[in-house]
């Protein structure tokens, strides 16, 4: 209840995209959309998602230059979504950094955290470019390609940014220490700048930098298949271009404030997406659904692993979180 100032807007936010998608769509349609549903092809894409995983453990161990092993960052990835799915404050990030520095050994949680902020922040650019390259297609959404062009310029200028602060840390240390000196307040965090800047340094190794983007973009084009396979469970006159708008909407969605999980605003972004294409309210949200099951059926399943190879819990690991995200504030 002492956060409430930060969960409420999310949690707002979720219950009421819930109640108006709810007041749209017939609960009969979706039984039995879910009874026509091709069954093949969600099995298909649940072996894709357990595959997209797998790549996006190889996407973060690329910006962490292998240093960790394969195994640690792949259970750590599924941990992260885990924690995602189920505690608030989008506390996965945290965690998995928290995590991975834990298991490591060599690794500290400030020069982990800043591959992550690298990946997001590419994977906002991705999403972008999917949803601009969706638009044409889209009936009447033409004057939507605004804001595309705007989230993408403000991703890209993000990256570069934190391109030149990785080609002039020592600068960025030196103005840091001279400001520090005037302001004793912000020699508190001194040490985790330090630790920041040398993870950035990944940006400015351009063989590791090429390496990051092929499998990014793999991971994203698995994702695409992905989407378009579930879509095209439920929506047998579906085209290629109902998944990657789909993707692109709920890439968008799962960065808008909500409970847990993008609860709300993931089936929010699906349903719209899929609006745009047909009439059929009910069995989007059933798709939708679908898409969040296999979502917790992929990250309950290698999280779950992961944390009962280290004998934690969910509770356990939010109770330590709180605890250091108190002791770095």
């Amino acid at each position: 209840m002492k956060d409430i100032k930060k969960w409420l807007p999310g949690a707002l936010i979720s219950l009421a995209l819930i109640g108006v998608i709810l007041y749209f769509v017939d609960f009969s349609k979706m039984l039995e959309a879910l009874r026509q549903a091709n069954y093949a092809l969600l099995a298909v894409a649940g072996v894709s998602g357990f595959l997209w995983l797998i790549v996006r453990a190889k996407v973060w161990q690329t910006l962490l230059r292998d240093k960790p092993t394969y195994a640690d960052v792949f259970f750590t990835v599924g941990e992260g979504y885990l924690l995602n799915n189920f505690l608030p404050f989008r506390l996965g990030e945290l965690g998995r950094a928290f995590l991975l520095s834990r298991k490591s050994g060599g690794m500290k949680f400030s020069e982990i955290l800043p591959t992550i902020v690298i990946e997001r922040v590419v994977d906002l650019i991705f999403s972008a470019m999917i949803f601009l390259f969706a638009l044409p297609y889209v009936v009447n959404a033409e004057s939507s390609s605004t804001m595309g062009y705007a989230i993408g310029g403000v991703m890209l200028f993000g990256l570069a940014l934190m391109y030149i602060l990785a080609r002039n840390s020592q600068w960025a240390l030196d103005v840091f220490h001279k400001l520090s000196a005037r302001l004793p307040i912000l020699q508190k965090v001194g040490g985790f700048l330090e630790s920041f800047l040398q993870g950035l340094s990944v940006l400015t190794d351009g063989w590791l930098f090429l390496r990051f983007l092929f499998w990014t973009t793999l991971n994203w084009g698995i994702a695409l298949v992905n989407y378009y396979l579930m879509t095209l469970a439920f929506f047998p006159q579906a085209t290629w271009i109902w998944g990657v708008f789909g993707l692109g909407m709920a890439a968008f969605g799962g960065a808008i404030p909500s409970a847990p999980g993008g609860v709300g605003t993931f089936e929010g972004a699906i349903v719209f997406a899929l609006s745009q294409f047909t009439p059929d309210q009910s069995t989007a949200l059933m798709a939708a659904l679908t898409m969040r099951l296999y979502n917790y059926l992929n990250s309950g399943v290698i999280g779950g692993i992961g944390l009962l190879r280290e004998g934690q819990t969910l509770t356990g690991v939010y109770s330590q979180l709180m605890a250091f995200r108190k002791k770095e504030e």
